[in-house]
């Protein structure tokens, strides 16, 4: 069981944070099996990174032409089609989820809608329809709900069930849960570190 002190003492999140949370990460758990301190610590270090100590639950795209150029590319491979769709983050999800992931075209609006939400973002009309299917949250009509602890924390517990994280987490296999989840190694340092804050709090 998480408790208010295994966050606060282990720096994963303050007291006030960890009020607002505690009992839907716990409902999460217990419907998921992250019941041992190697999967409670793999999960909670996971989420606590994703979500920047659970104070952000939904995708920023708050991007500038720049960053527009950088980290999308594909879709914006001149400085004038950056530059129409900078800092706007609306036309931008739009534009880079459309068509892909279950969403429809740009003019949809769907990838706006179904934008990264929760402590695992769950991202793409898609992933909103088979975490509703599995949880009976009616994340497709009302997809709001998964910016709330409840549904943020039951979509995340959703994500690391059927990506088989706990197989990892028995493991202490950080890195594993990493690639899982982020399909990469960024911002292993920090994952690795909450892990092992987290993990402390269990041995003392």
């Amino acid at each position: 069981m998480i408790t208010k002190d295994l966050l606060v003492n282990s720096e994963t999140c303050t007291a006030e944070i960890a009020d607002m949370w505690l009992d839907a990460l716990n409902t999460a758990c217990d419907k998921y099996e992250i019941n041992t301190p190697e999967r409670i610590c793999g999960f909670l270090s996971q989420c606590a990174h994703e979500s920047s100590g659970f104070k952000f639950v939904v995708e920023n795209l708050n991007y500038s032409a720049a960053a527009l150029r950088s980290v999308f590319g594909k879709y914006f491979p001149d400085d004038s089609t950056a530059n129409a769709y900078a800092r706007n983050p609306e036309r931008i999800a739009n534009k880079v989820y459309a068509n892909r992931m279950g969403n429809g075209d740009e003019a949809s609006g769907e990838g706006f809608k179904y934008r990264g939400r929760g402590l695992i973002q769950l991202t793409g009309k898609d992933n909103y329809v088979a975490f509703g299917n599995a949880t009976g949250v009616d994340a497709v009509n009302n997809p709001v709900l998964v910016e709330h602890p409840e549904a943020a924390s039951l979509s995340a517990g959703w994500f690391w069930d059927t990506r088989h994280l706990n197989n990892y987490a028995d493991q202490k296999d950080v890195v594993g849960m990493t690639k899982r989840i982020n399909g990469g190694t960024n911002g292993l340092d920090d994952r690795q570190m909450r892990y092992a804050k987290l993990m402390d709090q269990f041995k003392g």
